[in-house]
């Protein structure tokens, strides 16, 4: 049994910085994002004819861009696997070949694709019928931004228990954006490592979790209201706050650079000759920009010479896709999780 979906990373407005659960990936804030229509992953898994005692069978493998990896991410992708193997009661181990366009450990968010195009492809082949829900709740425990490309779109992740930490879209005003890589190499300290070194020494952190829980319930309000500017405002503004605390870390941990930072400079100055555009970064040196629709086209040639300029619009769920690259259908809606 082969299965093949597609995926898109999301950007977060209000961004994931910590866990409350490492063990489920339980978020310490909620979360609210937009999803890309670039970058998108593909992602193949094909059932093995043996079991997990079958010898040469009894190990998953996985390709990456035609690269068979053999290291941690053989190890993250076998640890997924497990918990699909767990919830469609069956020992089969996978060959997982994946097609990845986002730049890897870049913080353009490669996880959140990658993860979210091998759960909906495992699923599948593993036979599990999931909500789009409780699709969501799985991508979670591979990559927790993973949670928002299942849905797609403007989703908000809402942090809670393991049942209750789930991602699905919401009520926003059409958008789009302007993704500026200034570099593409992987970054030398990635998230988790990160994440933890923020929690454990940075003494801003407790700040960062009470004010982003707000901080969600602006943006909600906002989406809800269609209000672009306030959506902007906020998502700018929990941007720095999540590097400034970031930064707060022992020993200091920064991902913003000089280039960065003048992307950041350069769409203050298009705001301040009256082009809305808000800039925003993940945890990487890479900057994306906010806009409206009918301004990225402007946006973009006034940053080309900033870095590498991709225009984006809003992005679609994670989906199954055919042999040829066919869509065979949407995860269903969401529904009430069964368990």
């Amino acid at each position: 049994m082969t299965a093949t979906a597609v995926a898109h990373p999301n950007i977060a407005l209000v961004k994931y910085w910590g866990k409350a659960d490492a063990d489920l990936a339980l978020p310490a804030t909620g979360s609210v994002s937009m999803g890309l229509d670039v970058f998108p992953t593909t992602t193949s898994v094909t059932l093995a004819d043996g079991s997990l005692t079958d010898g040469q069978e009894a190990r998953d493998t996985f390709t990456l861009n035609g690269r068979v990896v053999d290291d941690g991410a053989l190890t993250r992708v076998t640890a997924f696997l497990d918990l699909v193997r767990q919830l469609a009661g069956s020992d089969a181990r996978a060959h997982v070949d994946s097609t990845n366009t986002v730049p890897t450990g870049a913080g353009l968010a490669s996880s959140a694709s990658g993860f979210a195009a091998l759960a909906t492809a495992a699923s599948a082949a593993y036979g599990l019928d999931l909500s789009q829900r409780d699709l969501s709740r799985l991508a979670r425990r591979g990559s927790g931004s993973a949670t928002r490309s299942i849905p797609g779109g403007v989703s908000v992740w809402h942090a809670g228990d393991d049942q209750g930490s789930y991602a699905e879209t919401i009520p926003a005003p059409p958008m789009a954006m302007v993704v500026v890589t200034i570099d593409d190499g992987p970054k030398a300290i990635g998230s988790r490592e990160a994440m933890r070194r923020t929690i454990a020494t940075s003494p801003f952190y407790p700040a960062w979790v009470s004010s982003t829980t707000e901080t969600v319930g602006d943006m909600l309000a906002a989406c809800a209201a269609g209000d672009f500017t306030r959506i902007g405002e906020l998502t700018e503004s929990n941007a720095l706050r999540m590097h400034a605390t970031i930064e707060g870390a022992f020993p200091p941990i920064r991902y913003l650079n000089a280039r960065s930072v003048a992307v950041f400079d350069a769409v203050a100055a298009l705001r301040a000759g009256g082009t809305e555009a808000y800039a925003t970064a993940d945890a990487g040196p890479n900057v994306v920009v906010l806009v409206q629709p009918s301004d990225r086209a402007t946006v973009a040639a006034a940053l080309a010479d900033l870095g590498a300029v991709i225009e984006s619009g809003t992005g679609p769920a994670a989906r199954l896709v055919g042999s040829e690259g066919t869509e065979e259908h949407q995860p269903p809606v969401p529904k009430e999780s069964a368990e």
